[in-house]
This record gives C-alpha cells, structure tokens and sequence, in this order.
C-alpha cells in the first residue's frame, strides 16, 4: 500500500445523476455520492478526472442549454486504507421487494436480497432509473415469466426477475458487461437461460416481459425489435428516459397501450404493452 491517496471532492449545482452516469463510464475505482456531489479516492492523481469532469460540464451545457455549477478540488492525504473507507460508505438499498447489498453486508430476512459488489460503482439501483425499473419488475414480473433484459450491464434487473421466479435471457453490446452480469449472477446462484453479446435483432424467441434501461435515442432505434420480440399479451418496460424526451419515445411506441409510468428525479419508466 501506498503512503498517501488522493482524494477529489466534486461538487455540481444541478443534473447529479448524469454527472454520475460519466464517472461510471470513465473510472477505474469507485466513487462515493454525496447529497451535492461525489468522492473520488485513488493512488493515483486525479487531476485528469477533474479535467474530465469539466470538459463534461461544458459539453452538458451546450446540450442542454443551461449553466451547471461544477467545484473540484483534490487533497493528498495519508493513506489510512481508503479501500475499507469506501466500503464504510457502501449503503444497502430496499427497493419495493428487493434488498440490494454488497458481500460484506448481511441479508435483509425480510425482503429478496440481491448481492451486488461495487465495481466502478455501487451505482446500480441507487441510479433513478434502475430503481424505478426494480419498481415496475416488482410490480409486473410473476413466477414462471419469460423476461428478455436488453442491455443487462450488472445484470441486476436480470437478478430481480429470477429472484421472482422468471427465466431470463440478456444481452448487451458490451462484452464487459456481459462478464459482469455471469458473475453477478453466479455470486446470488441464479443462472441465465441464454445471455450473448450482441443486441435484439432478430430473436426467434417470444417474452412475457421485455425489459429495456437504455436511454432514449437507442429505445426508439430498437423499438420494432423490442416490440417482435414481445408476447401478444406481454409488457415492455423502457427506461432510461429523461421527462424531457417522454413524448419522444411514446410516439415510436404510438400502437401500445400505456400501463404505468414511474417518475424519479428527471427520469422517466414507460410500462406499455401490446394493444
């Protein structure tokens, strides 16, 4: 172990979870959220990630047409095994049926528990828009389910079906990913009927559920093959979703039925299904 860590504290006035989306994408250690911001904790220097961070901010602004408040500001300090401080900082997360945790905590007895270790973060349900899809896979997935997961990453909205009894196949475009999402599930015992790296093009295969935390844009690109790949009588959860860009998605999905919607923060879940 190193002598000293550095530590960079990061502070922005507005759109949090974008903001943490870009570290999750970039870091090759965790980070720790806080009520305004982040704590970013590595042996090496951090100046690059700050850098990063700014770059970001600007890029966010053009886009989004608004000013976003961004402070960085990194420390030296003695290294005291800022590893076990981060896991102090881990905190379980109940989501309707669910408990989600790390290895080092224990069981809730009273709720379905779903193991997950941080890897470039504990992000996964603590992120709006997975915790409002554990939500609606709460609500809608029953025993003996098909569910399709279209972009698994963690694989933790794949856990929660099989938790409830469903079968599940996946996929994701990333290969990392995928590795990601075995290991998760090897780590609660489930196994996934068929998971692949790739998308859900062409699939021979028919779902009760079809599950989809993507973001906009690539929702409404895949929305006739999210919709073939759905039962007559199924559901399709689409989230993802700014509010901001609803209406968007809605009219690539303008021949389905709207079930439900879940709001959290500045994000958006669509449960829509056949009519």
């Amino acid at each position: 172990m190193q002598e000293h860590y550095y530590e960079l504290t990061v502070k922005v006035s507005s759109h949090h979870s974008l903001f943490s989306d870009f570290l999750s994408d970039t870091l090759p250690v965790g980070f720790e959220e806080t009520e305004d911001g982040f704590i970013i904790r590595s042996e090496d220097d951090l100046e690059t990630i700050a850098w990063g961070l700014e770059q970001f901010r600007e890029a966010l602004q053009k886009a989004l047409g608004v000013t976003i408040e961004l402070e960085t500001t990194q420390k030296k300090l003695q290294n005291n095994d800022w590893v076990q401080m981060y896991r102090d900082s881990i905190e379980p997360l109940a989501i309707e049926k669910f408990y989600i945790h790390p290895t080092w905590s224990e069981d809730n007895p009273d709720l379905i528990n779903i193991v997950i270790d941080p890897a470039l973060a504990f992000g996964t349900g603590h992120h709006p828009t997975t915790a409002s899809v554990l939500k609606a896979i709460s609500k809608y997935v029953k025993a003996d389910d098909s569910v399709l997961d279209v972009g698994c990453g963690s694989g933790i909205l794949s856990l929660a079906a099989m938790k409830l009894g469903a079968s599940v196949d996946a996929c994701d475009t990333d290969g990392v990913s995928v590795k990601n999402s075995l290991e998760n599930a090897q780590l609660n015992n489930l196994t996934f009927d068929k998971i692949w790296e790739g998308s859900c093009t062409n699939l021979e295969k028919k779902y009760d559920v079809v599950v989809a935390n993507i973001v906009a844009d690539v929702l409404i690109f895949l929305a006739n093959d999210l919709k073939k790949a759905l039962k007559d009588d199924g559901i399709l959860i689409l989230s993802g979703i700014l509010d901001k860009y609803e209406d968007k998605v809605l009219k690539s999905y303008s021949d389905c039925e709207i079930v439900d919607k879940i709001y959290q923060d500045e994000w958006v879940s669509l449960v829509v299904k056949k009519r």
